[in-house]
């Protein structure tokens, strides 16, 4: 009886700590060829080393005597489940800091309990040191969404698996801003939890310029000089000095001078003494008006350069059964005083059945804005006569080929010429219009009316010779020029 009960006091002693073996050793097996110790250590001790050894009960009041090799069990009201965690740092504030690859802490909440007595500490083997230091919110790993993280955690469940076991937490919550994504990726609809696209990616170029890409002259507007004045071309530095302390012309040094000579007599000819020559008739026609008819001419030309130019003007009319009503023809100097005027002056010739004048004349010509060709001349007679006449001609073009040319001509005079039927004032007024089309730019016939209107002393003149001082008449004829 003795005996039996000595054998049955280690099958106790084991029924007893078996449930604090079979949970602190959960999980782990044992070699198959390891000895298994007989359960021998009083109640309440464990061997050292153990998941719930306390060796800081060693000699304390209520802590048992345990045999060399084992130590108290701690424990169950006092369970730290952070025993042998670097807690220095705890209490600080932090950011959600970046998680590993493969880990999902989006519902991770704030405030860690302890866990509950008896059980494994789930972050046993974790460096904590760096846990509640202050950093923004890192770029996250790969695959990892952790935009609804809160900051509260609550303790895992008792007696599940740690999911971060042998993980270096060494770097949670060091401040890494987001990378520049590579060229053609779209991370603006990238969803949480799938995986990295650019997993592999080479990122440290992010931003950069690629080699042999020269920016430095961007947003930089070229430095041409022009007629306007730009205040916002850059400044142009001035030439250094050896640039004008040398001879006129360097290249006559290693060159014939007389053929450097024709060479820049030639580079002047071709940009800016160019030679031309032209002539305009901008009108030849046959008029049929109140059982009349008649023909008329306006032809004008030039030669020389863009600055100065001889210029010649020809006009006039007639009955095709009568003289020559009127003809006249204009020798002028031509010079440019603005890129779209010349200032002309000269003689006039005019041919009249009353009597024949020449003048002296001053006028402009040129192209006013909005494409209106203009000229405008007074003249003084070698009797003192002094009259001044003004045309205005404008193409409207209605295809590449048709075009509509309107016309005026207004002729005053500082005095009554009776002579010549002129009154003072205004003496006529001639209004036109010519529709004609365009086989070549040189060459168009055209079709028009023309009005015209006597005023003042010069209506009654005519009205005494027994003509009309209205007359409205249609015109057919050419235009063309070389």
């Amino acid at each position: 009886m003795i005996r039996r009960s000595v054998g049955l006091v280690p099958l106790l002693l084991a029924a007893s700590a078996g449930p604090v073996f079979a949970q602190s050793h959960a999980g782990h097996g044992a070699p198959a060829n390891a000895v298994q110790p007989a359960p021998q250590l009083p109640a309440g001790c464990v061997r050292r080393g153990a998941p719930t050894a306390d060796p800081a009960r060693v000699g304390t009041p209520g802590a048992p005597v345990c045999p060399t090799g084992a130590v108290p069990e701690r424990a169950p009201a006092s369970a730290d489940p952070h025993a042998g965690h670097d807690m220095s740092t705890m209490g600080q504030a932090a950011s959600a800091p970046a998680m590993p690859a493969g880990h999902d802490m989006s519902t991770m909440p704030s405030g860690q309990q302890p866990a509950a007595a008896g059980q494994p500490d789930p972050h046993a083997g974790h460096d904590m040191s760096t846990m509640g230091r202050a950093a923004p919110a890192p770029a996250m790993p790969a695959g990892h969404d952790m935009s609804t993280m809160p900051f509260s955690q609550q303790p895992a469940a008792a007696g599940q698996p740690d999911p971060h076991a042998g993980h270096d937490m060494s770097t949670m919550g060091r401040a890494a801003s987001a990378p520049a994504m590579p060229a053609g990726h779209d991370m603006s609809t990238m969803p949480s939890g799938q995986p990295d696209p650019h997993a592999g990616h080479d990122m440290s170029t992010m931003g950069q310029m690629p080699p042999g890409h020269d920016m430095s002259m961007m947003a930089m507007p070229p430095d041409v000089p022009t007629s306007a004045d730009n205040p916002g071309r850059p400044p142009e530095t001035s030439p250094p000095p050896g640039a004008t302390s040398g001879p006129a012309h360097a290249a006559d040094i290693l060159f014939d001078p007389a053929e450097m000579a024709a060479a820049r007599e030639q580079l002047r000819v071709e940009n800016g003494d160019v030679r031309t020559t032209a002539v305009i008739i901008d009108q030849l026609e046959a008029s049929f008006g109140d059982n009349e008819e008649g023909y008329a001419w306006d032809a004008q030309g030039w030669t020389g350069g863009d600055i100065n130019r001889f210029w010649w003007k020809s006009e006039g009319e007639g009955d095709f059964d009568g003289e020559v009503e009127e003809a006249e023809i204009q020798a002028l100097y031509s010079r440019a005083f603005r890129p779209f005027f010349d200032f002309q002056t000269g003689l006039r010739q005019t041919y009249r059945p009353e009597g024949d004048r020449t003048d002296l004349v001053v006028g402009v010509q040129g192209l006013a804005p909005y494409w209106f060709e203009v000229d405008a001349a007074a003249f003084l007679s070698n009797k003192g006569e002094l009259t001044a006449r003004a045309e205005a001609e404008y193409d409207q073009r209605i295809t590449n080929r048709w075009i509509v040319q309107p016309r005026a001509e207004v002729v005053l005079s500082a005095e009554d010429i009776p002579e010549l039927r002129i009154g003072s004032g205004l003496t006529s007024l001639q209004i036109g219009a010519r529709l004609r089309y365009e086989f070549r730019k040189e060459f168009a016939p055209y079709v028009g009316l023309e009005w015209t209107k006597s005023f003042g002393n010069t209506a009654d003149f005519l009205e005494a010779d027994g003509r009309s001082s209205e007359d409205t008449r249609l015109v057919v004829g050419i235009r063309t020029w070389f």
